[in-house]
């Protein structure tokens, strides 16, 4: 089965919702996707170098402009 989104008729927002869903939907079985080798790499070097991370849902406030700090 195909599905066929109308992208050039979708607005921004419409395409980063459709790609939330989409990752939504994906991650409820995580056992169906292993992520590729330089993904674990490139987290070790940023966690070497001190990098301080927040977890998805933070990120998401912030970037709404929700957060409190």
């Amino acid at each position: 089965m195909q599905n066929f989104l109308p992208l050039e008729r979708m607005s921004v927002a419409d395409k980063l919702k459709a790609m939330e869903e989409l990752w939504v939907d994906l991650s409820r079985s995580p056992a169906g996707y292993t992520s590729p080798l330089w993904h674990r790499e490139i987290l070790e070097v940023r966690e070497a170098d001190g990098d301080d991370y927040i977890d998805w849902d933070e990120a998401k406030r912030r970037l709404r402009g929700d957060s409190c700090e």
